[in-house]
């Protein structure tokens, strides 16, 4: 039995090595080699030739749009204009809503659980009062879109979840006075000039 446990590992390995004598003694036909080569590059041996390649960034292209006048031309820049203004606090409430969702997965204590969420509403709030409220109609309008395209869930939801629906009935109630609407959703198909806009900006998050 002994030797059986010995002679069945030996058998592996004499034949791994002949597997990898028998790779290594394939001819390999490299390639011709100019007076100018002397940028080293990865290569791929294809059937016993070495073929040489380089690696490339992503390269992404747009297509130049046509606006059919001014007017058009001016209305994109200003959406333009206000979705590259909304655009990082769409950000930043994606990436502290999901920090909030991972801390209360994975605390049991339901005390602890409402702190965490009392910080991360003081914290947008803070948020809120020092930039956001500077926002005019037309941007807050964005800004609750882009976060449903963020988040995959509307302003009021998260408001709902973390606040509970008084308070989000509250908030849209107020919310609609001044011309926004908390649970706006985000559709790529019915905002592509949005869509466009972020893409080509840079803006995948």
């Amino acid at each position: 039995m002994n030797f059986l446990r010995l002679f069945i590992p030996l058998i592996v390995i004499i034949t791994s090595a002949s597997a990898s004598g028998q790779v290594s003694s394939l001819p390999v036909k490299m390639p011709a080699m100019g007076r100018n080569d002397t940028i080293r590059v990865a290569s791929t041996n294809e059937n016993g030739e070495m073929v040489p390649w380089i690696s490339l960034n992503e390269v992404v292209i747009y297509g130049f749009r046509i606006f059919k006048s001014p007017a058009e031309m001016a209305a994109f820049n200003r959406l333009r204009y206000n979705v590259m203004k909304v655009m990082p606090y769409a950000l930043y409430a994606k990436r502290r809503y999901e920090q909030l969702e991972r801390e209360v997965a994975v605390t049991a204590d339901k005390k602890k659980q409402k702190r965490l969420v009392k910080q991360c509403d003081k914290e947008i709030k803070e948020m809120f009062n020092r930039e956001i409220k500077e926002l005019t109609i037309t941007q807050g309008q964005i800004l609750t879109k882009l976060i449903d395209r963020q988040l995959g869930r509307t302003t009021y939801d998260i408001i709902k979840e973390t606040k509970g629906g008084v308070t989000a009935f509250l908030y849209q109630s107020v919310a609609r006075v001044v011309g926004h609407n908390l649970k706006s959703t985000y559709n790529p198909e019915e905002e592509r000039d949005i869509e466009s806009i972020i893409v080509s900006s840079g803006f995948y998050q």
